[in-house]
């Protein structure tokens, strides 16, 4: 005969809802943000103040943030947590420093970031902050959360002061494309621009207008007109021979441009590259594929689907025909703005060109971080000759891209050996490592870049003196001409576009030259 004891009830631990902000609390409350790149940040405070929050951006995330985000967390987070979480309580202490009382910090501020789900640590960020933030003496600091999923739903009550209306997602939408396109541009000019400096002054001049046009809601076109009268203006020199550098990887670690990544973009460019970046906006056009080709697969299930995204009493033909209209307009408007502001040449990912490069090798159906994005990547890079050399960047221990990715790309390299990859993980400690290991590569792409400048120069028949010489820099910037692509390496595509780039350049100069003199009479 067994004897039953009494069994001990436990209650189990669970995050409680932090304070809502209502909308009583709109006007003294000062809603804080950060984790993108400095344009992004900075574009979208203006934008959000543009439609009545108060808000304010915080600084890009350095060594110091990531010693409070150490101190206060718990042990074993990766790069991108102790980094955000320690740059919010660094923030705060800030405040305090400057004569505001705890009490007025915990009450009239906020602090809003995104969630996520899968295998990535990230979806824990928001419970990291709060524990961070009690430990630090801030108990009761409000954190709200938005989801990437599900239409960025938003973990508040009904009479949230946020109000998700779609003037506040067409604000933000425009920041975000507009951050994207200034630093896409500074990036494809500053490496070969010939007074150095010339290129982050024009940056700066824009975001300073660009900020102002949306915290004053005034028209967005002229002031993107201006700046593509400043980015024209700096002369380069594209004939320099650089090696393209595509940067990819776990999401915080591949756009934050601070010692999260230990500065990898102005590392390369101080060592002779040419960065090319990912957008916010490829992401946002990732998550909705994700939910169209999640739609599609529901749709031949052989019951009805009743789970949480499932489709049962929903109309699965409407819910794609959105997500593709919602798709098709995210191109045109970024290609708009891209056009005004000189962009030229720039195309958004396919997203369905790059899940079925990386389907073989990367189910489409496993999600978590950058998902099969990293592998289709590298593969497209390779064969459409996109770059000269790839860079995954990732957190140290990122079990979707170090465990997952990174072992898959060994393989893509072996079946395509001209690749030059290099998977780098971060601490937040190991600079000099890594700056040695891209060193070394770097070597290797520039040698392919020279090899494809010299091959173009061949094939044209022409010499580099020759090229020089027809191009001349000194009547201004051609980098807004935009260029046919054959090669990785810019300096072999204008080698390739010699004759029409310089019949374009010349009656482009002359027209500019001939409407100044006009002006000026």
């Amino acid at each position: 005969m067994h004897t039953v004891k009494n069994r001990i009830k436990k209650d189990h631990w669970f995050d409680p809802l932090p304070r809502q902000f209502d909308k009583k609390d709109k006007d003294t409350t000062t809603i804080l943000f950060g984790g993108l790149t400095i344009a992004h940040d900075y574009l979208l405070e203006g934008a959000l103040k543009g439609i009545g929050y108060h808000v304010q951006h915080l600084s890009t995330p350095d060594a110091e943030a990531l010693r409070y985000g150490k101190e206060f967390g718990n042990r074993g987070q990766c790069n991108p947590t102790y980094f955000t979480v320690g740059n919010l309580i660094k923030h705060l202490k800030e405040l305090h420093q400057q004569g505001k009382s705890k009490e007025d910090i915990i009450g009239n501020y906020l602090f809003v970031t995104s969630g996520s789900c899968g295998p990535c640590r990230f979806g824990t960020y928001v419970t990291e902050y709060r524990k961070a933030l009690r430990d630090a003496g801030y108990d009761g600091f409000r954190v709200l959360l938005f989801q990437q999923q599900s239409g960025l739903k938003q973990a508040t009550g009904n009479e949230s002061a946020l109000k998700l209306d779609s003037t506040f997602f067409i604000r933000v939408l425009k920041a975000i494309f507009i951050g994207d396109i200034l630093n896409l541009i500074g990036y494809r000019i500053r490496p070969y621009e010939m007074e150095k400096g010339a290129t982050n002054q024009a940056l700066e001049r824009c975001k300073h207008n660009l900020h102002e046009a949306l915290r004053s809601r005034k028209q967005l076109i002229p002031v993107l007109l201006q700046c593509r009268k400043e980015f024209s203006s700096i002369r380069v020199d594209q004939t320099r021979i650089k090696p393209k550098v595509s940067i990819i990887g776990e999401f915080w670690a591949m756009t934050t441009e601070g010692d999260g990544s230990y500065h990898l973009q102005n590392f390369l460019e101080s060592e002779g590259a040419e960065v090319d970046i990912q957008s916010v906006t490829s992401w946002i056009l990732y998550l909705i594929w994700e939910g169209r080709f999640d739609t599609q697969k529901r749709m031949y299930l052989r019951g009805t689907d009743s789970g949480r995204y499932g489709l049962k009493g929903k109309n699965p033909i409407h819910r794609l025909r959105l997500l593709f209209i919602a798709d098709k307009t995210i191109r045109v408007l970024f290609q708009f703005y891209a056009k005004i502001i000189g962009l030229h040449g720039y195309h958004l990912p396919n997203m369905n060109q790059i899940a079925e490069a990386a389907h073989t090798y990367y189910n489409n159906h496993l999600r978590g971080g950058e998902g099969h994005m990293e592998v289709g990547k590298l593969i497209l890079n390779v064969v459409k000759k996109k770059v000269n050399m790839t860079v995954s960047i990732k957190p140290f221990g990122c079990l979707p891209s170090s465990g997952v990715s990174d072992g898959i790309q060994s393989m893509i390299t072996e079946m395509y050996p001209e690749a030059i990859f290099l998977p780098i993980e971060t601490t937040g400690d190991g600079a000099v490592n890594v700056y040695s290991r891209i060193q070394m590569m770097l070597f290797k792409a520039k040698q392919a870049a020279n090899k494809e400048f010299h091959q173009a120069l061949k094939e044209k028949g022409i010499t580099e003196n020759q090229l020089k010489n027809a191009l001349n820099p000194s009547k201004g910037n051609i980098s807004i001409i935009p260029l046919k692509h054959k090669a990785a390496c810019t300096a072999a595509n204008v080698v390739y576009n010699a004759n029409n780039k310089i019949n374009i350049f010349n009656w482009w100069y002359l027209f500019e030259k001939r409407k100044k003199e006009i002006k000026e009479t």
